[in-house]
């Protein structure tokens, strides 16, 4: 009976403990996806010169032939896809740190484990895509690493080169470069191998140097799909389905590569009713004033995510449009509920004569993020608070386990134990 009684308690114990890690596992799981969010990158490439300009093959004799020094290595985005010429692209969100390091995997003075091989100090390097020239020459001591960006605006930029890059760096060191912004990148890491041999028989030492290039090229774009339309006199953002009697401003929240339109549309009086009338549809861009009355529908687009928004805003003083931007009711139902005796309220609402109110749509995702002092949303700590509460679901479901089996253990103890009372008292 004893027996009995402890497997069944084994199998309780091991229920809870399952129910306890199916409530824990969902953030563990949050976790390791956020881990894995690392790409490497960089294939080797043979350069004729010091010029590091024109590529070499590399023949199956190269003693670089078969062995990496490393690999640059990008992290911290929270999506990757590609572009037109398959070159990577990275999406981040806010809060995302987009960071690219170099990942060596040999000792540089013992390359490939021989230790004739090793990178040695280049003292008249250049490489004119990077901008340095050859009447530029410099010392790239060993190893350079070299950087060009280009903004939103095709604008070129050419960091200072990182030289003697590798030294001192020993083998399975991660070096970080930078952190990145929005932008299309081109990073590259130019070096020099030394082979040191003998003349057999002259005795002599002969040295053979090679040069060599890992290049890699990449774009970051923020993820968000997002305008914002503040009002032009008090500063104060209009969410979706909003009026204006100023006018607006759109701001992209520093989302450069966002493809954005507006609509703009007047309502004409024709037969006793109004209608729509196209004023126009035409791309639009950050910081742009919509001032001149009508109802704008603005139309936003990320062609990496493949993401749409739409915003509805009106321009004016009337009523009745007031009322169908707000309500999304049509125009003529709202002139036939005036007509009935309701009354539209400066809030853009419909009060019925019944004392009914008509109220806008319930607000979307988008009209919930909101900015403040023209500042953009703070999404960290909706996605905060999101894991705070998911965090107190499973802290709660841990603790109610742990009494239920605690319970359970008691319970069986006393019934245990009374059985075995019973049967002693059996037994005289």
């Amino acid at each position: 009976m004893k027996k009995v009684w402890i497997i069944k308690e084994k199998i309780i114990i091991v229920f809870v403990v399952i129910l306890v890690a199916c409530m824990i596992s969902p953030n563990m799981i949050i976790h390791a996806e956020t881990e894995k969010n690392i790409y490497y990158m960089g294939e080797t490439q043979k350069k004729n010169d010091a010029g590091y300009k024109k590529d070499v093959e590399m023949k199956s004799s190269d003693f670089h032939n078969g062995w990496r020094l490393g690999q640059f290595c990008i992290s911290g985005w929270t999506r990757r896809t590609t572009d037109d010429n398959g070159n990577p692209v990275f999406l981040k969100n806010v809060g995302d740190e987009i960071s690219v390091s170099f990942l060596l995997n040999q000792n540089i003075d013992k390359l490939n484990n021989k230790s004739n091989l090793q990178i040695s100090e280049d003292k008249n390097g250049y490489d004119e895509y990077f901008g340095i020239t050859k009447a530029e020459k410099t010392n790239f001591g060993r190893g350079t690493l070299l950087i060009k960006m280009k903004n939103y605006q095709n604008k070129e930029t050419i960091q200072a080169p990182y030289t003697n890059y590798l030294e001192g760096v020993k083998k399975g060191a991660n070096i970080k470069i930078n952190t990145f912004e929005e932008g299309d990148y081109e990073i590259a890491l130019d070096y020099e191998i030394r082979n040191n041999r003998f003349h057999i028989k002259k005795w002599d030492p002969i040295n053979t140097y090679s040069h060599y290039q890992i290049l890699i090229k990449f774009s970051v774009r923020n993820g968000n799909c997002m305008v914002y339309p503040f009002d032009v006199n008090t500063g104060s953002e209009l969410t979706n389905c909003s009026f204006t009697e100023n006018g607006f401003y759109l701001d992209l929240a520093n989302s450069r590569y966002l493809d954005i339109d507006v609509k703009k549309e007047n309502y004409v009086e024709e037969n006793r009713t109004l209608i729509e009338d196209t004023r126009f549809n035409r791309p639009a861009k950050d910081g742009e004033e919509f001032t001149d009355p009508g109802i704008y529908t603005i139309m936003v687009s990320n062609q990496y995510t493949k993401s749409n928004t739409e915003k509805k805003i009106y321009v004016g003083t009337d009523p009745i449009l007031k009322a169908y931007v707000t309500t999304g009711e049509d125009i003529d139902q709202i002139k036939k509920l005036l007509s009935e005796g309701a009354v539209i309220e400066d809030d853009g609402t419909i009060t019925l004569a019944s004392k009914e109110v008509i109220e806008g749509t319930e607000p979307t995702t988008e009209m919930v993020e909101t900015m403040t002092n023209g500042k953009a949303p703070n999404r960290k700590k909706v996605e905060v608070m999101q894991e705070n509460r998911t965090n107190i679901f499973s802290v709660i479901g841990v603790i109610i386990a742990a009494v239920i089996l605690v319970l359970f253990i008691i319970v069986k103890r006393k019934k245990h134990k009374i059985k075995e009372k019973d049967s002693a008292e059996e037994k005289e």
